[in-house]
């Protein structure tokens, strides 16, 4: 049994993972921790968590956590991932995994100074639905992709939340954004050779509001549109020579009901002969800890390699950069 730790008491992790952990095989949650004790004590007591404590340090003292759930705001993934390595845990860290490539590379320093399981939280890579998707553009199904379109919408009315805090890391690129840059990149099997994006920029907090993007590849381009004053909205198109792939709710989808997979490879416009495969209903969330459980106490590699992480994050870091410069901009290697 692989026993995790959870830093912080954040909603996502109490409303979304810590139940998602609870429902993985092989997992159990044993310790909580939050700089607010009385916060710790209060959530350890109504999730039947059998450990509490009032700072992060502490848990990750403790010999009986083998690895950590670390939730915390985006400045300080690295920092915590970094320390609770060194304290010999494996670590499974929410995304992005960093503020930019540079900082992420450190946790690969210490991954292969410790030897143990770092791990970004991307669980959209593990989605049944998702890895069908890649094998049948393997398959050649719609040809080869020439064109991958990724959205995702969402609203925030309070200005407290994290996401309006630039030195956090906030600002929807890094928020949502992440999806499809990551799941072109998963898709295409490639790296984008250029970038070019542009980003409503909010003036009072300098954290980008909308954001829109195209991604060069060697054999196609991604498009994205994300933003965090839209109405609520996901999809993936997958554009191919042949064919078309749709993905509705394309990076959360529901995990009490299943998903669907449009196919399409009609030659007619006029004529579209869709064929709809159904996927059973999923927590990705389960499925990515059951699979970093196993890596951790396996020895096998980790459900998406850090490695992966880094190159995602250096495409992040370019899109950021033609954000501001308006040009375009190519990811550092």
């Amino acid at each position: 049994m692989f026993r995790f730790g959870v830093l912080g008491v954040s909603r996502f992790a109490l409303r979304r993972m810590i139940p998602a952990m609870r429902a993985a095989r092989g997992v159990e949650l044993v310790a909580i921790a939050s700089r607010d004790a009385g916060k710790a004590a209060a959530a350890a007591g109504e999730l039947g968590v059998a450990k509490s404590y009032g700072s992060y340090e502490a848990l990750l003292a403790d010999p009986e956590v083998d690895g950590v759930y670390n939730p915390l705001p985006n400045h300080l993934h690295v920092p915590w991932s970094e320390r609770a390595a060194e304290a010999g845990k494996h670590v499974l860290t929410e995304k992005p995994i960093a503020l930019g490539a540079a900082e992420a590379r450190r946790l690969l320093a210490v991954r292969d100074r410790t030897g143990l399981v770092i791990c970004e939280a991307a669980m959209v890579r593990v989605h049944p639905r998702w890895l069908a998707a890649r094998e049948l553009l393997r398959s050649g199904r719609i040809g080869p992709l020439r064109a991958f379109v990724g959205t995702f919408g969402y609203s925030i009315a309070a200005r407290d939340n994290i996401r309006f805090d630039a030195e956090m890391g906030g600002g929807v690129l890094l928020d949502t954004g992440f999806y499809p840059v990551t799941m072109s990149r998963f898709c295409f099997e490639d790296e984008p050779t250029g970038v070019l994006a542009r980003a409503q920029v909010d003036p009072s907090t300098g954290v980008d509001l909308l954001t829109s993007a195209v991604l060069q590849f060697p054999g196609g381009q991604a498009t994205l549109s994300c933003g965090m004053e839209l109405a609520p909205m996901q999809r993936a198109l997958l554009l191919g020579t042949k064919g078309h792939l749709d993905l509705p709710i394309a990076w959360t989808p529901p995990d009490d009901r299943p998903s669907e997979l449009i196919v399409e490879t009609s030659p007619s416009l006029e004529d579209p002969t869709p064929e709809r495969v159904t996927f059973d209903a999923v927590d990705q969330y389960t499925i990515l800890l059951e699979k970093f459980a196993r890596a951790a106490t396996q020895g096998g590699p980790a459900p998406i390699p850090l490695e992966d992480s880094v190159k995602n994050m250096a495409a992040l870091d370019a899109l950021a950069r033609s954000a501001k410069s308006g040009r375009w901009e190519s990811p550092e290697r």
